[in-house]
């Protein structure tokens, strides 16, 4: 009997497993991606069109694949909605009304939605690293945590669609989608990570890896705010014209969810490690404790030096923050490794992440080549950014070749992982500070 119900079970087609609410949720994306065909075509080119149709199943699927993504975006697409229609309330579409309108001004705007995202994005981070010490297994602090991140996701993505229409109210010429600079790309690199983290949470029913992973994306977050109120990296400007190709629309996000999936695998290794070394006294054996203290710490340390009076404060009080993260990791090492999963679920969520992320961050190199080649006339430059994406590449093929091919596993496998999270970062922000070339947007 229980054989024959697994045969059934594994041979079931895919469409008979849809329940009403999957064929409603098809419905819904289908009619939207229809009006906004419909009144929106006249403005776009062919590969654009191409773009919008290929999105409708894209999106049926996602949410097909990970049902909680329906909710979200149903959310996600209704509150982005309600703000563009405060914004042509009375039919002037200014965007003057983000200061005057209540919803707008605190809940709604891109701005306003992208501080909320970030204040809770430092909220989840707490609520896990509570959990994680709490008496009892913590799940309700890690719960808590995991909804709150739920929260942080969504008021990203209505920020990041909001933003695209305000830039449009700025002007026909300037709007354009919100993956052009470094303060966009932040914010898109904090909601990809966390939205990977909390599939990968639900996939092995643990919360114990948000304290870690969410410590990345609030790092990411103190640096996002920092470069908007120092920089005044919020405001919208006009694409530079090589930015101006439908191929952006592509190559960024493609490239994101590599660098986020990249971060992800990296704070995985470094739980992998505290609990490798969770018993161990000696001071020079706790090198990866040491290890995040350089890396939390380094950012103030750079940035501290081009920012103002009050920008120098802001960093010396993420400095401290950074240093008591530290601390009460070493001091809390043991009963942290007892919340971990086990070394195998770490392992294949490390391993899960990098696959995913080397699988986009090829195709996002491949779609970068081809735009080189319609921008700049050559597929190739050997332009800082595209060396050092080349050597992203080539160091997670590598530590994907020794997994599949050696069996690569255990403190090596993880040491590699997180040795690959400074790469990636000086690839994703370095290169910005400290070199220039044809890909210099995002300057600091």
């Amino acid at each position: 009997m229980n054989t024959a119900t697994t045969t059934i079970t594994l041979n079931e087609g895919f469409f008979s497993r849809r329940n009403w609410l999957d064929w409603l949720f098809a419905v819904v994306v289908a009619v939207g991606g229809l009006y906004a065909f419909q009144r929106y075509s006249a403005y776009m080119d062919v590969y654009e069109k191409g773009i919008l149709i290929g999105a409708v199943p894209c999106t049926i699927w996602l949410g097909w694949f990970w049902r909680p993504l329906r909710v979200l975006m149903l959310v996600v697409a209704a509150l982005a909605l309600m703000a563009i229609g405060l914004y042509q309330q009375d039919g002037s579409g200014s965007l003057a009304r983000a200061d005057t309108v209540f919803g707008l001004k605190y809940f709604l705007s891109s701005q306003s939605a992208i501080l909320w995202m970030s204040m809770l994005f430092f909220m989840s981070t707490a609520f896990y690293w509570v959990g994680m010490f709490s008496r009892g297994e913590g799940h309700t602090m890690g719960m808590i945590g995991s909804r709150i991140a739920w929260a942080a996701v969504a008021m990203a993505l209505i920020g990041t669609l909001v933003r695209w229409y305000e830039s449009y109210l700025i002007g026909p010429d300037v709007g354009h989608i919100p993956v052009s600079n470094l303060y966009e790309v932040f914010v898109m690199f904090c909601w990809m990570t966390a939205a990977f983290y909390l599939y990968y949470e639900e996939q092995y029913e643990t919360r114990s890896l948000g304290a870690f992973v969410m410590l990345v994306v609030s790092a990411a977050v103190g640096f996002l705010l920092w470069y908007t109120v120092v920089r005044e990296a919020h405001e919208i400007q006009p694409l530079v014209p090589a930015l101006k190709s439908w191929w952006m629309k592509l190559h960024v996000p493609a490239n994101f969810i590599g660098y986020g999936t990249f971060a992800l695998a990296a704070m995985v290794a470094f739980a992998y490690l505290i609990k490798l070394q969770a018993t161990e006294t000696r001071w020079y054996k706790l090198a990866p404790l040491w290890l995040l203290g350089v890396v939390l710490c380094f950012e103030p340390i750079v940035f501290r030096q081009n920012a103002t009076e009050g920008g120098s404060s802001y960093w010396m009080v993420y400095f401290g923050i950074s240093a008591l993260i530290v601390a009460a990791i070493l001091w809390g090492r043991k009963r942290i490794a007892e919340r971990l999963p086990t070394f195998e679920v770490l392992d294949d969520v490390m391993y899960k992440s990098i696959a995913v992320g080397f699988a986009f961050f090829t195709i996002a190199t491949v779609l970068g080549a081809l735009w080189a080649a319609e921008a700049w006339g050559g597929y190739w430059s050997w332009d800082p950014k595209e060396t050092w994406a080349l050597i992203v590449w080539l160091n997670y093929a590598a530590w994907l070749h020794m997994r599949l091919m050696k069996g690569l596993r255990g403190a090596v496998s993880a040491w590699w992982a997180l040795v690959g999270l400074v790469v990636t970062t000086f690839a994703f922000l370095g290169v910005n500070m400290f070199l220039s070339g044809l890909h210099s947007y995002g300057t600091l």
